[in-house]
């Protein structure tokens, strides 16, 4: 599956606000957002710019699409099946993409941002219900159980993010043992428990045009 692989930093000065997508730098001094509070490019310091409703739209998609770590069609996948879902589509989306494995291993704490959790899924460290799934775009259901691989425990990355796994609580659709470092899916998450800063129903409207 194609990502993306440019400058991290610079996805999050376009949005204008951080994404959280280099983990820990983003807390730090180092963050690029709080060193240049601007968007990248020769006019990114340009001011007075009216934002038309549809740049409103697409900025709204295509932060979404970037805290999530998913290309546009991908996207436009997800979206479509929303549609066809019961319910609000724009919550109905927000449901689908917190249900990839790699957001559900970002949230039990094992990864400090969703692209290191995307990447320690497709290095086979976890399991799902007891069977190796390496594919970040994995849909969990309620039932199921994502644990961290019995040999993968070993790898000093992983033990560092265990530990610091167990001091975080995950959203309360997430129930985490750190014992095992395991988590069980308990519940589908409600519009409530998830706080990425997304007006969906933008969204709905960019791909309603």
């Amino acid at each position: 599956m194609a990502r993306y692989t440019g400058p991290q930093c610079r996805l999050c000065r376009r949005e204008g606000m951080k994404l959280y997508l280099k983990g820990d730098r983003c807390y730090s001094g180092k963050c690029a957002v709080d060193r240049k509070s601007y968007a990248p490019g020769a006019h990114g310091q340009a001011r007075g710019k009216k934002v038309s409703e549809y740049g409103i739209q697409l900025r709204e998609k295509q932060k979404t699409r970037r805290i999530y770590g998913i290309l546009e069609n991908q996207f436009r996948g997800y979206f479509e099946k929303a549609e066809r879902q019961q319910g609000v589509a724009g919550e109905n989306l927000l449901r689908l993409l917190e249900r990839r494995l790699d957001n559900v291993v970002y949230r039990l704490g094992l990864g400090a941002s969703r692209v290191e959790a995307r990447q320690l899924v497709r290095h086979g460290h976890f399991s799902v219900n007891g069977r190796k799934v390496n594919i970040p775009s994995f849909l969990v259901r309620v039932g199921d159980v994502v644990e961290v691989r019995e040999k993968s425990k070993e790898s000093p990355r992983v033990k560092e993010l265990i530990e610091r796994a167990a001091d975080r609580t995950p959203p309360a659709w997430i129930e985490y043992e750190s014992a095992q470092a395991r988590g069980r899916v308990v519940a589908l998450p409600a519009r409530d428990q998830i706080d990425v800063p997304v007006q969906e129903h933008l969204i709905v409207e960019f791909y309603s045009r």
